[in-house]
Parts: C-alpha cells; structure tokens; sequence
C-alpha cells in the first residue's frame, strides 16, 4: 500500500481523512452480483493509493458488501487497513448483537476494526444491551474499538452514559456541505470536545455536489474538481472523515484527491453559499 500523510485518529489508529463507502456496493437490502468484479478492484485500487479505511455494513446487500470487503483485503497486509462495520437494528441485543457481530467477521474474514449501531432503533433497552455486549466483543478480540451511527446529540451522550468498560469513539451521521446539521445541531462542536470522530456519509449527496458549477470555480484556484472541494470542506474539520463511495475506480481516485490539502477559511465561507 501506498502511504498518504492525511490522517485522522479514530482511537489509537491512524486513518485517512477519506474513506472508501459500500453502501449499494454488492446490492442493496439484496445481494447484486453483477459488479462485483468493478466493486472488488474499485476497493483494491483505492488501497493501493494509499487509503486504508472501508466503510461497509450487515444490512448493505443483506451481508454481500462485507463479502466483497473481505474478497478486496485479501492481498494486503490486514493491520494496515481499518474496516467499519455495523449492526442493524433488527440485531439489537446481548445476544443478537454478538451472533451478528460474529457473522460479518465470517463474511469479511477477519476481526472487525470499528463496530457500530447503524441506526438508533426505538427501545434505549436494546441499545444498552447492545452496547454491553460489544464491550465484551471487544474483550473477546472480535471487534477494536465501538461507535454508533445516525445518533443524535441527546442519544449520544446517553449512549457514553451508558458504556462500561470502553468509549463510544464515533458517529456515523449524513453530512455534507448541503446538509450541515451536525454543525447547526451542535453535535459536531460536542464530538470535537469530547474527542469522538464525526464520519461524514452521502458527503457529495450522491453526486450532486460533483457537478455543482460554483465549487468548480473555487477548485480551479487548488487544481481541484467540485467533489475534492466538497470533501475537503468535511474533512477541514479536525474529527471529520468522509466516506464517499467507492463503486468505480476513477472515483475513488477523484477523492483520494480531496486529500493532502486545506481550503482556506476564506474559500471554505465561499464554498458554503455554493449550495444555499
């Protein structure tokens, strides 16, 4: 693997600034098959150029975006790359929530470096079931570290209440330059301070932000497209990384391009109005 010196910290790890996204990578609430050759060299590919987190999930192609995940790392060396995968909430509980766990290990191959809850679901029981069983999961070695996804700033500080043993170290949340609610909601400032890493999904809102003219003007002053400027307004933030997808190899390379560089203040301003 390549190495790229734009990295954030998601607990004692070191991991790029952007990562590689498989939401409706291998289907989407059903396997597809039909890509999964592009799907598995649109992964190697971004690995070879240096970025070393995959984003996937149980629920994304009913458990065959994890397979694919697990078919792309094979030739690598597996401490090298960090892997974030997700319970869904249908799995919430102590002992669900281990059987889940346990099947996409299997399905990915290895040990899972980030697990989350994927969404909140309705009873704050399940969830701190849930949660406790991962603190075991991490004593056991399956998992590394443990996060949540698509939490609010109420549930997150309940779910940090709510832990044992270990941290809640991320949050998975949509954002991006169009949709800011994290910063407006305060959730972003309170992860800053509590040192919680904020992943960023639908970050270029799926492709709009790509074509959008006005930040095409403001990469021309970087050399960058509409879509680096995008993820780069994410990933300024200090506790923010940005998981685009990552279905074709030539977008993986575009944002592997939002990396290594920093809009200025100035610019970051402008770039805001793009999409008022």
């Amino acid at each position: 693997m390549a190495k790229i010196s734009d990295l954030k910290r998601i607990g004692d790890d070191k991991v790029t600034a952007i990562g590689m996204g498989t939401w409706g990578i291998g289907g989407y609430e059903s396997p597809d098959y039909s890509h999964d050759r592009e799907s598995i060299e649109a992964l190697r590919y971004g690995l070879e150029l240096g970025i070393n987190l995959i984003d996937t999930a149980e629920f994304y192609g009913a458990g065959h975006s994890e397979e694919l995940v697990g078919e792309a790392i094979k030739e690598f060396e597996r401490e090298e790359i960090f892997i974030i995968s997700k319970v869904w909430p249908t799995n919430f509980g102590y002992e669900r929530a281990k059987r889940a766990a346990r099947a996409s290990a299997k399905r990915l191959g290895t040990y899972i470096d980030l697990y989350l809850l994927h969404w909140p679901g309705k009873e704050w029981g399940k969830i701190e079931e849930t949660l406790h069983a991962l603190e075991e999961l991490v004593d056991e070695g399956l998992i590394r570290y443990i996060g949540v996804s698509n939490f609010d700033l109420k549930l997150l500080r309940k779910s940090q209440e709510a832990m044992k043993k270990y941290e809640v170290v991320a949050n998975e949340v949509k954002y991006s330059l169009k949709d800011r609610w994290p910063e407006e909601s305060g959730l972003l400032d309170y992860m800053k301070r509590e040192k919680i890493v904020l992943i960023a999904y639908t970050p270029l809102e799926k492709g709009s932000l790509a074509r959008n003219a006005c930040l095409a003007e403001i990469g021309r002053k970087y050399d960058k497209t509409s879509a680096q400027v995008a993820l780069n307004y994410l990933i300024w933030e200090e506790n923010v990384i940005a998981i685009p997808k990552a279905g074709r190899k030539e977008h993986v390379e575009e944002n592997a391009g939002a990396m290594g560089w920093r809009l200025s203040r100035e610019d970051r301003e402008r770039a805001k109005l793009c999409v008022v």
